[in-house]
């Protein structure tokens, strides 16, 4: 007897299902080519700025799990949770930990050196100004007062040297990028290439020759100082005034949710693109929500689930080719699977009015709590202002602090505030701590309830969030072009991080023509002319 295998509402025979398993292996075989030609795609990885830990502080590390019904008894329930690691993950937190090494070892690196070249940098006019007299002091001669007005120029100008430098290198990071700034190497190829010629020229010019004039001497550690400033302001066009200019815009779409903003960026290089387009994407893009995708996810999954498809190939026991009673009921399977795939379809173009009414249900609801929250917030800071009037009644000692008042009417909206969030798919986004502290900060300020609500009504950026929803985030730059290149016309990359990506589309700003159109006042002037005689 022929055995059957049934998956999904798709009914085989013994005889396919040996075709789909090699069918089913020939597709495992295409996935292990695609995921080898995938390694091969260019990706680097833009971590977080060094200065802050990546999964933030102690408080955030040992925070628990909070449960989502704060709301109900107004108290904090945590609790545990049991997790289990395979080899796979405990292979890649390896090599988490390797890569964060090697770039703290990179860092630290560079700090070194950036260091040891400044010190070249700041004391070779000094010293030679001082060698001279530590070796051959009697052979020198003395020095004039334009020699000596050439010691407060070189003092000066080696002060506002520092102070330039200060101010364009030594500001704190703002991320660890995957490769060099290749404008900033060049820089400190050109100091160290120019600051050894210097050295060569006055090794070979007056330490051998044991120079005398003193002054000549001074001269040249000045030419040094002023060619270093010339160096400097080099940077700042390199470094900061080449990218104000704006040259291309760039669209940025979140993968999931589909939201898109657009940015004008100058001359800058892919992965310095892509640290601006973060930075802005931290102030401007509305947190990203999961659960409302989720929710969509689920509800397509609910109306495909009600769709049955059934085999009409005719996969049916042998039947002889001659018979009626036999073509007989072959035509009748036929017609009834035809019929029950017309009532599917049927039920697949009424689905549109479901997810309407679902929808409008959902809004409905929404409506309901936000009214229901917008009352209890007002009758909570009613309550706050009356206990205010009170207290100024009261003994300067006995005044109740902000945090204490607002531990004191949290109750009373708590459970519509949790409904609300609830509703909106927006409880794991705000603790009844972080709520607390909002509430006690808007009562320190003097705020009013629609202040208070403000942060809860609608999504903000993720910046307005807690740390542990964006500090520990770590991004993967993906570019077919080397992410050290330029901008280009129709340049795209991506940006990924764990939950989502951001696609970046680049467009070139169109070259603007404009033209001059002379009007002549004299045009718009015009004589009206009355007849004194008028028709009867």
């Amino acid at each position: 007897m022929d055995t059957e295998s049934t998956y999904s509402g798709y009914s085989y025979h013994s005889g396919r299902s040996r075709g789909s398993h090699r069918h089913g292996e020939r597709s495992r075989d295409r996935h292990k080519s695609r995921s080898k030609d995938s390694r091969s795609e260019k990706s680097v990885t833009i971590h977080p700025a060094p200065a802050d830990p990546l999964l933030g502080d102690v408080t955030v590390q040992t925070e628990q799990v909070q449960d989502d019904n704060w709301g109900e008894t107004t108290t904090a329930v945590t609790g545990t949770s049991e997790h289990s690691l395979s080899q796979e993950d405990i292979v890649r937190i390896t090599k988490d930990l390797e890569d964060s090494v090697g770039l703290d070892c990179r860092r630290y690196f560079t700090l070194i050196l950036a260091a040891i070249l400044g010190l070249l940098v700041f004391f070779s006019p000094l010293a030679f100004m001082v060698l001279p007299h530590l070796l051959w002091p009697e052979k020198l001669q003395s020095c004039g007062t334009a020699c000596e007005g050439l010691f407060i120029s070189v003092a000066f100008k080696l002060l506002i040297l520092l102070l330039a430098v200060w101010a364009l290198f030594f500001r704190p990071p703002r991320a660890s990028l995957p490769r060099l700034f290749v404008f900033r190497a060049l820089l400190a190829v050109l100091v160290l290439l120019f600051v050894v010629s210097y050295w060569l020229f006055y090794g070979v010019r007056i330490l051998d020759s044991q120079d005398e004039n003193y002054q000549g001497i001074v001269q040249y550690a000045v030419s040094l100082v002023d060619a270093l400033l010339f160096i400097h302001y080099l940077a700042i066009v390199l470094l900061e005034l080449r990218q104000l200019q704006p040259y291309y815009s760039v669209c940025v779409t979140r993968s999931t949710d589909g939201e898109t903003r657009h940015y004008n960026l100058g001359q800058l290089s892919i992965q310095r693109a892509a640290l601006a387009i973060l930075e802005h994407y931290y102030c401007d893009f509305a947190i990203h929500n999961p659960a409302l995708l989720s929710a969509s996810k689920s509800r397509t999954a609910k109306h495909l689930a009600g769709l049955k498809v059934y085999n009409v190939d005719g996969d049916f026991p042998a039947a002889p080719a001659e018979g009626p009673e036999n073509n007989a009921a072959t035509g009748l399977a036929h017609s009834q699977s035809r019929a029950m795939i017309a009532a599917a379809a049927h039920c697949r173009d009424s689905s549109h009015n479901e997810l309407y009414y679902e929808e409008a249900e959902h809004e409905r609801r929404v409506r309901k709590r936000r009214a229901r929250l917008v009352v209890a917030v007002e009758e909570a800071f009613t309550h706050i202002k009356h206990m205010k009037e009170e207290e100024q009644k009261k003994a300067p000692g006995d005044v109740m602090d902000p945090r204490e008042a607002a531990q004191a009417i949290f109750p009373s909206m708590a459970r519509a505030l949790q409904k609300y969030l609830r509703t909106t798919k927006q409880q794991h986004c705000h603790s009844m701590e972080s709520i607390q502290q909002h509430l006690a900060f808007c009562i320190s300020n003097n705020m009013s309830p629609k202040a208070f609500l403000e942060s809860y009504l609608k999504p903000g950026p993720t910046l307005q969030y807690s740390r542990n929803h964006w500090l520990a985030r770590q991004w993967t730059l993906v570019s077919e072009a080397s992410v050290t290149s330029g901008l280009r016309d129709g340049t795209v990359f991506v940006l990924k991080c764990a939950d989502f990506s951001l696609v970046m589309t680049v467009k070139k700003i169109p070259y603007i023509r404009m033209s001059e159109e002379y009007i002549d006042p004299k045009s718009h002037k015009f004589v009206l002319r009355l007849q004194s005689e008028t028709s009867v």
